[in-house]
């Protein structure tokens, strides 16, 4: 199908540069731009319905362990293994 579009002029530059490096047209280019953002929008509204997922669980960290030191939370971590 047959459309116009109205396209910023350096976009369409940009574009036309790539299409040229890869050596495909630029109506592939786009096709392949368009079929990207419509998967890329399905995936997120998909997982925009299932809800954020939320750790409901009890504890709290371990006795003498200083929440606010990134070295301290990170050999925690690496002792637990």
């Amino acid at each position: 199908m047959k459309t116009t579009l109205d396209i910023n002029d350096t976009l369409l530059a940009n574009a036309k540069a790539l299409a040229a490096r890869q050596r495909t047209s630029l109506t592939r280019l786009i096709e392949e731009g368009l079929q990207l953002r419509l998967r890329t929008t399905r995936g997120t509204s998909k997982s925009i319905d299932q809800g954020f997922p939320v750790f409901k669980g009890r504890g709290g960290l371990v006795t003498g362990l200083d929440p606010k030191s990134n070295r301290a939370l990170l050999d925690a971590a690496d002792s637990a293994d």
